[in-house]
């Protein structure tokens, strides 16, 4: 046990936020909490993807006149500073440096805290945490989830060359003077290392999956609407998460075109910026083979993994080198398959290629990748399909379980503070 021991863990979205930064570190949190650390969590208020039901569950309460809010995730203290997603640049550049200060005094405020974990985006979390750190004389983690700001720079949307010099230079300094740092993949780990003086302080712990709540299902136990996912012998294709610019739209519409005369159906759902743009290219093509729905609760998401055959990722060109979608991890524990394009040096690609769990398409030549994945998909029955997705299981159940991955970082806290 690990008593009298208190963690911080500071993260822009945490429960009830239903996004997977929050589902990840909410098991974190659950973990440390398991394992005898008393834990505080320092986030925002719910704004990425707002779920009623889980706001009543857990009811955020007003604060100092509302200057922050605090809530209680299974007897953890959790505060929130407001936070909202406006349109308006200055309201969000305004909201950004809020929620930094407010970090600062609810962070400076608790006491006897040891250690502070925090996972990026964004890059400035992990400043802040090291000015809390420095001030409190605790241990500070920084966990690398996306690599900024190559991401923005790549994405075309970071253009200055003084923002982009500011930017790296709080990245090296971020790294460098951190207690730890963690990353996800062995592809993220090359891509860092150099940045770093003391390379012994960066560390692979990946993240992972629920196996409580994601498994594979029993069909008896599947309560789906008959009307919206029919049962009958046509391979289901599924993409379930935000529908946003870290996806290409465009090759799943292609690949329905080709395939609208053939059993396969194509199920889309959530929310997101690039949703209107798919609702409109499957309206101009009278794609009767593409169904698009909004978000379901996280509860559901075991049953709409184990109703379809095979779930489809499609990476964009921008954010496949600095990105993992750790839905990944849950589709596998569903004992399901994938149908992935992404780039041959991209973390998904490298980290499912020895599984053979997934068809991995990695040709850049758009005509090509959609010939791949039909010829692919012609070939597999449900049985095949099946068999793929037990490799991805077994995989999970050995490496990549809650307790698993949850253990290393406690083990990497412990390590630091004794």
């Amino acid at each position: 046990m690990h008593k009298g021991k208190k963690i911080l863990i500071h993260s822009i979205a945490f429960s009830p936020d239903g996004v997977s930064t929050a589902y990840l570190y909410n098991d974190i949190a659950k973990g440390f909490k398991e394992k005898g650390y008393e834990v505080v969590v320092l986030t925002t208020t719910p704004h990425y993807n707002v779920v009623e039901s889980e706001l009543k569950k857990q009811p955020l309460k007003k604060r100092a006149l509302g200057l922050f809010y605090e809530s209680n995730f299974e007897g953890i203290k959790i505060l929130h500073v407001p936070q909202k997603k406006f349109k308006s640049t200055i309201l969000r550049l305004f909201g950004f440096v809020y929620w930094h200060i407010m970090a600062i005094i609810l962070g400076l405020n608790e006491k006897n805290v040891l250690a502070l974990l925090s996972p990026s985006p964004p890059l400035t979390i992990g400043f802040i945490n090291l000015l809390i750190g420095k001030i409190k004389g605790a241990k500070v983690v920084y966990n690398v989830q996306e690599i900024y700001p190559d991401f923005l720079i790549e994405q075309g949307g970071l253009k200055s060359k003084i923002l982009i010099k500011i930017l790296k230079w709080l990245e090296r300094y971020v790294y460098n003077k951190s207690d730890a740092v963690t990353t996800i993949d062995e592809i993220f780990y090359k891509t860092i290392v150099s940045r770093f003086d003391d390379k012994i302080k960066l560390h692979i712990i990946p993240n992972f999956v629920d196996t409580d709540l994601y498994k594979p299902l029993d069909n008896s136990t599947i309560n789906l609407d008959p009307h919206i996912f029919p049962q009958n012998n046509d391979i289901k294709l599924m993409y379930a998460g935000n529908i946003g610019h870290a996806q290409d739209w465009e090759p799943m519409v292609q690949l329905a075109i080709y395939l609208k005369n053939e059993p396969f159906e194509f199920y889309v759902i959530g929310e997101g910026v690039m949703k209107s743009y798919v609702e409109d290219k499957v309206k101009e093509n009278g794609l009767k083979n593409v169904h698009i729905l909004p978000y379901q609760p996280r509860e559901t998401m075991p049953q709409l993994l184990d109703y379809a055959d095979l779930q489809f990722i499609f990476m964009s060109k921008e954010m496949e080198g600095h990105g993992f979608p750790s839905k990944v991890y849950t589709i596998m524990a569903c004992g399901k398959p994938l149908l992935v394009c992404s780039g041959e040096k991209s973390p998904i690609v490298n980290f499912l290629k020895p599984i053979d769990c997934a068809a991995l398409i990695t040709t850049s030549r758009f005509e090509v990748k959609i010939n791949e994945m039909v010829s692919f998909l012609r070939r597999q029955s449900k049985k095949s399909l099946q068999e793929m997705g037990k490799k991805g299981l077994e995989e999970v159940d050995k490496f990549y379980s809650k307790d698993v991955v949850v253990n290393k970082y406690v083990d990497l806290i412990d390590n630091l503070l004794d």
